[in-house]
């Protein structure tokens, strides 16, 4: 009988535990994670084939050809079913319900990795898109291109998302892939590839400011190719800009206070063979998505070294976070 009463009280124990489980998740509403990969130079294999018999030579002019891929990438990244195998693990590992998405052609060359996910994805007719892999189940709106972002075509416009339409989880996102080539220089380096991020920096704080000004829940997601722990101030005496996250994270008008959920986590690189320093990769949560991020939840999926050693992934790997919108 003894033995017997035990069992009982385990089970009760394990049952009241289980429930108060359940009743902090329900009050914690509809969880989330967030998370952001760049895929380097993602393309389905019938295309990249086709884009590798004419590929552009190191330091050759694309003219006006919009679709094209650099030999060195025709020669060292056509996957095979293997790779997109290895980089499906990934993406189980990570288990996000929205990924924002970097260098990567489009839905088709997205589905030979994210296959429980539909797709919303930059108008850019170059192989290089931005976009976003959304869990299958989840009410959602493609919204229109930052074209700004893009200074003319020259580089890539921004990719918009609205999760929830029309609910009070209602909650905008905006894919991003800035210019490479300053990742922790000051933006007034004279440095061309400095001058062009600087000139992004206002066009994305103008999306930032309008989507607080509307009341928005908000986060911006991407490869910023830029370190926010560098610091000081946003400009410089004379007025020119300098300082990337001083600038975006301003906090005007109400509401567009940022929280760059990296920081202060410690970077680890994505494999043994890689030697970077620090994150370039950002989740940024606007000011009343950060209050609903889950505390703890920051996530850094790294490759298998099996897989980084034999397969072809990418230079990126994914940064998440959990957050815990409203019921």
């Amino acid at each position: 009988m003894r033995y017997t009463a035990t069992l009982f009280a385990l089970l009760l124990a394990a049952l009241a535990s289980t429930s108060d489980v359940s009743a902090t998740n329900a009050a914690r509403g509809t969880v989330l994670r967030l998370a952001t990969w760049n895929l380097e130079w993602l393309i389905a294999p019938a295309e990249f084939r086709e884009l590798s018999a004419s590929c552009l030579p190191r330091n050759a002019s694309p003219g006006n050809r919009e679709r094209y891929i650099p030999c060195n990438v025709a020669d060292e990244l056509q996957r095979s079913e293997a790779d997109f195998r290895a980089l499906r693990k990934v993406v189980d590992e990570l288990d996000a319900d929205v990924i924002a998405l970097q260098e990567v052609d489009g839905p088709a060359a997205a589905r030979k990795v994210f296959t429980k996910h539909e797709f919303c994805f930059t108008k850019r007719p170059g192989v290089q898109n931005n976009g976003f892999a959304i869990r299958k189940g989840i009410p959602f709106r493609c919204a229109a291109d930052v074209e700004s972002l893009s200074l003319g075509g020259r580089v890539r416009s921004g990719a918009q998302l609205v999760l929830y339409p029309n609910d009070r989880r209602e909650t905008h996102l905006l894919s991003v892939h800035l210019k490479a080539g300053c990742p922790r220089r000051p933006l007034d380096d004279s440095r061309r590839d400095c001058e062009t991020l600087a000139k992004q920096v206002p066009l994305l704080e103008a999306w930032i400011d309008e989507q607080a000004a509307a009341g928005h829940r908000f986060a911006i997601l991407g490869d910023f190719n830029h370190d926010f722990s560098i610091r000081g101030p946003a400009r410089t005496d004379e007025g020119t800009l300098r300082n990337f996250w001083a600038e975006i994270d301003d906090g005007e008008p109400a509401g567009a206070r940022l929280i760059n959920v990296s920081s202060g986590e410690r970077f680890v690189n994505c494999s043994a063979g890689q030697n970077y320093g620090s994150y370039i990769d950002h989740v940024v949560l606007g000011e009343t998505l950060a209050a609903q991020r889950v505390p703890g939840s920051f996530v850094r999926t790294t490759f298998n070294e099996g897989d980084a050693l034999k397969r072809k992934l990418s230079d990126h790997c994914p940064v998440g976070i959990e957050v815990a919108l409203p019921r």
